[in-house]
């Protein structure tokens, strides 16, 4: 049977990587921030190319988010403001971003931003991921060092348990909570189908601006939810968020 002292320094392990793994999503920070330094200059272009950098890289905040749509709609890219806009509306939904998406796309009616209470707290959880996983971790730290200080008194696999089941919310949290998968419709006009062919029955024809929610993928299709129905859309009509 491993000895108390071979588990905790197994669980400590995971622990660190688990660190190292945070770390490494956040090691663009300074990158960041001076992307704001730029942007409060003035030097819209310079900052633009490091937050879209980031990005691309997954790292963004709604903050970020609003400068890269501020800086897009002013050069005229009213395709990338719409998209950056929403992309915000997942971590901050409201209605003054769904009016604005109106004035950028031309639409009076905008389909795919309704967001249910479930979703909304999904999206809360999302905003304060990183501080869910500091509380966690901070949680676990003190849980490995009071395992640490008992040493050989403790025996039994129940008193392990509390730091397996923290480190395992940490891993969840950190990778697999997310905001929903969907994709904004940027080609204009888009067909929207009941079958993943070009004999598929039409379903709407739509402007960009719309979201849809990608179920799954099949091939140059993807299987959405359009107005509580099961449709298709092609990839290529479409900016996955």
């Amino acid at each position: 049977m491993p000895s108390p002292k071979s588990i905790f320094l197994t669980k400590l392990s995971i622990f660190f990587f688990l660190v190292l793994q945070s770390i490494h999503c956040q090691a663009n920070v300074p990158q960041l921030l001076v992307a704001d330094s730029l942007f409060a200059q003035r030097s819209y272009k310079e900052a633009l190319e490091i937050y879209q950098a980031n990005y691309q890289l997954g790292i963004y905040s709604p903050a970020m988010l609003l400068k890269m749509a501020f800086i897009t709609e002013g050069i005229g890219d009213k395709e990338m403001a719409t998209l950056y806009l929403s992309k915000y509306y997942d971590l901050s939904p409201n209605p003054q971003t769904i009016t604005k998406i109106k004035s950028l796309t031309g639409q009076s009616e905008l389909v795919g931003y309704e967001v249910s209470d479930a979703m909304r707290f999904i999206l809360f959880l999302v905003e304060f991921k990183e501080i869910i996983v500091g509380g966690l971790t901070v949680i676990l730290i003190i849980s490995l060092i009071f395992l640490w200080s008992k040493g050989e008194k403790l025996t039994e696999a129940r008193f392990y348990w509390p730091s397996v089941l923290l480190i395992t919310l940490i891993f969840v949290t950190n990778n697999f909570l997310k905001s929903q998968n969907a994709a904004l419709v940027t080609k204009s006009p888009t067909l929207i189908v009941s079958k993943p062919s070009a004999g598929g029955e039409m379903v709407d024809l739509v402007e960009p601006g719309h979201r849809v929610k990608i179920r799954s993928s099949k091939d140059i299709w993807y299987e959405v939810e359009w107005k509580e129905k099961i449709a298709y859309i092609r990839k290529d009509n479409v900016t996955r968020l």
